[in-house]
């Protein structure tokens, strides 16, 4: 199976060891506590699955700013984007080596992961500016991810920790929410040798289907992990359990069987385009992925980035050897009325526009909430039926 990135074996942060976890559950309770905003969490979240091998914590300034700018830690190691604990208050934990991070989705706000405190830095607007310039390409506060970010906290709180719960996507998603241990585990389970990993925050048309089965023929892949973001999105995404019912739905219609998972993660949409793609590459290779489907403004929001910039990054700035996952490139895919079927646009250089099946993500949701079923050279009836039941229940 392929390595983890940064290490031989994947080390998880969560606290697996049962007296350990309760040991420091009942430690935790009696520490100065500090409320994490929903980001800080996420990235604790992701830390404790797995996925961000192999960070044992969170970064301080010196490496924020290092990866920011260079896509490399302080020491050496390559990794796309910061992974920090910004918080605006700090009074609760100053002075204090060792404190309990508290969960702030989640009702009670318990305990998420114990830290050791190494730095507390205060970030000027300068540097807050530098890595948003980096890390997104712009500093716009208009790009949903800047907004987020810029809104953070101006104080970082740096340090290893020690995971103890997985926040409310355990709870919420059961059937869904994977660690990168838990895929790896299963991948193992289905005796998969090749295996591509696709990226959604949404439904999966047929186009996106289509794709899928592409990736997998192109590559001679044993099997294919759909791995959909759990948490927060921007206003007006799909939420997550419906996502997650009509992704189920597709692949029991669809997919022969043993050869795709349904699967999902917790972790917090970045909208950072190609910093963001290569961060999704990092934890596919964490979580036991060979290949990872890249498409056109992979990771990306509005018109902050060029279609195919999340493929070229790995080509400009991901160094050689620096990740061992594989890219499979995608174009646009949509239903060619010349073939009768889902090409990449790209390949069907005799088309025009009018000789594909396109409808923008507006028109489709006017369709849904009108109580239509999109063409079927768009999306499957048993998929738009679940999409037509979301909508009709928001009037």
């Amino acid at each position: 199976m392929i390595k983890p990135h940064g290490s031989d074996t994947l080390n998880p942060l969560f606290v697996y060891d049962v007296d350990k976890h309760h040991e420091l559950s009942h430690e935790a309770e009696g520490l100065p506590s500090l409320l994490l905003n929903s980001a800080a969490a996420a990235n604790a979240v992701m830390m404790g699955a797995g996925y961000f091998n192999p960070l044992t914590g969170y970064m301080n300034l010196a490496d924020a700013l290092a990866v920011a700018e260079n896509m490399r830690t302080a020491d050496g190691l390559f990794w796309p984007t910061p992974v920090v604990n910004l918080t605006k208050d700090i009074e609760a934990v100053k002075g204090h080596k060792r404190i309990a991070l508290r969960d702030p989705n989640v009702e009670g706000r318990p305990v998420l992961a114990v830290m050791d405190v190494e730095d507390v830095e205060e970030v000027s607007d300068s540097q807050l500016n530098l890595i948003a310039e980096h890390v997104y390409g712009t500093t716009d506060p208009e790009h949903p991810g800047v907004a987020t970010f810029m809104d953070l906290g101006r104080f970082m709180v740096s340090g290893p920790i020690q995971v103890l719960n997985f926040s409310y996507f355990q709870q919420d998603f059961p059937d869904t929410f994977r660690t990168a241990v838990e895929i790896r585990n299963e991948i193992q389970e289905h005796g998969w040798k090749k295996i591509v990993a696709f990226q959604t925050r949404n439904p999966m048309h047929l186009a996106h289907e289509e794709l899928c089965h592409m990736a997998m023929d192109r590559l001679g892949c044993d099997g294919l992990v759909i791995h959909m973001l759990l948490g927060k999105l921007k206003k007006g995404d799909i939420p997550a359990p419906v996502r997650d019912a009509a992704i189920r739905k597709m692949v029991e219609v669809y997919f022969p069987p043993n050869s795709a998972m349904v699967t999902g993660y917790g972790f917090d949409m970045l909208y950072a385009g190609p910093r963001e793609a290569v961060l999704h590459a990092v934890f596919r290779q964490n979580m036991g992925a060979t290949h990872f489907i890249i498409g056109r403004d992979h990771a990306g929001v509005g018109d902050y980035y060029g279609a195919f910039d999340a493929q070229t990054i790995f080509d400009e700035k991901v160094p050689a050897g620096a990740l061992e996952i594989e890219i499979f490139r995608a174009d646009h895919t949509a239903w060619s009325k010349k073939l009768n079927k889902v090409v990449m646009m790209c390949e069907a250089p005799d088309h025009e526009k009018e000789d594909f099946v396109l409808l923008s993500g507006t028109k489709v949701r006017e369709m849904l909430g009108r109580g239509e079923a999109p063409p079927k050279e768009f999306s499957r009836p048993e998929v738009a039926e679940i999409l037509i039941d979301y909508y009709q229940s928001l009037k």
